[in-house]
């Protein structure tokens, strides 16, 4: 169910309204009992991310993830060659 926000044009009391979308427009103001009442419209209800984020390999199947891991496990590509000198190794 929505939350509806409404404001009275007599005395400018706003406040929100939680109500079923059958429900009918609210015309009477709960604090000057003038029929003045009116519901604004809103952004409506947007969905929001919290947290440390979401990413596209979140969600990925399990035979990806198996594919994915045999394939990280077989290559060798980035062994550096022996007798190479690492770059800040202090040698030489």
């Amino acid at each position: 169910m929505p939350t509806y926000d409404y404001v009275c044009d007599g005395c400018g009391h706003a406040f929100e309204l939680f109500q079923s979308m059958t429900d009918s427009v609210k015309k009477t103001c709960p604090e000057c009992g003038k029929k003045k009442l009116r519901r604004l419209i809103g952004a409506g209800g947007a969905i929001m991310f919290k947290g440390s984020g979401f990413y596209k390999t979140d969600y990925r199947s399990e035979s990806y993830k198996k594919g994915a891991a045999a394939d990280s496990g077989g290559s060798g590509g980035s062994k550096p060659e022996s007798g190479s000198k690492k770059p800040g190794s202090g040698e030489g």
